[in-house]
């Protein structure tokens, strides 16, 4: 419970850091991510438990990545990240789930995720911010990628690379478990303000 209430404390505070970065208020940090402002001021005071979709459109709105948004202090010159101590962002019902495992510095930075999907479970993601490319590498099993419409079969073995800032799902397919990496190349800077 402790390491919730510390993960929720991280949370807020880069939050209301890289809102206030950002030159945002409330009300336009939650109009620009779709996201009440209820939820933003329960957010920033480390209260509540926001899903991973609503981190995404934060993250996304904020010009950061989602880590950044869960990461304490840097730890060293170089991180190793075991995916067993990662809470998974999103669960399916079936079993599959996504881990972040990390994102890079820098001016563009990376995110690198740890993917299972089981056969026939999904998960639809909403377009991000115009810069973003995502980067998919199958290394088990098939899946199916489905960018604004178009079904694409990745299988083990095959990587898949689009501009995330199209509707797209990331589906199981066949009769065993499919396991990616897939990574996420973020534009640089913050997002400005209109």
């Amino acid at each position: 419970m402790a390491e919730t209430e510390a993960a929720l404390r991280t949370l807020a505070h880069n939050v209301r850091a890289a809102r206030t970065r950002a030159g945002l208020s409330l009300d336009e940090l939650g109009r620009r991510a779709r996201v009440s402002k209820g939820a933003l001021v329960g957010l920033e005071k480390a209260q509540g438990n926001p899903n991973f979709a609503t981190l995404v459109r934060l993250a996304d709105t904020l010009g950061i990545s989602v880590s950044a948004l869960m990461e304490g202090p840097a730890e060293g010159r170089v991180r190793v990240v075991s995916a067993d101590a990662v809470m998974p962002l999103w669960a399916g019902e079936r079993g599959s789930e996504a881990r972040l495992m990390l994102t890079t510095s820098g001016p563009a930075p990376v995110e690198v995720w740890r993917w299972r999907l089981e056969p026939g479970e999904e998960y639809p993601s909403h377009p991000h911010q115009a810069g973003v490319v995502e980067t998919v590498s199958v290394t088990a099993g098939r899946m199916t990628l489905v960018v604004d419409g178009a079904e694409h079969l990745v299988a083990a073995g095959q990587t898949a690379t689009f501009d995330g800032d199209a509707p797209h799902t990331y589906r199981g397919c066949g009769d065993e478990t499919c396991h990616l990496i897939m990574t996420v190349h973020l534009p640089p800077g913050p997002v400005p303000a209109s």
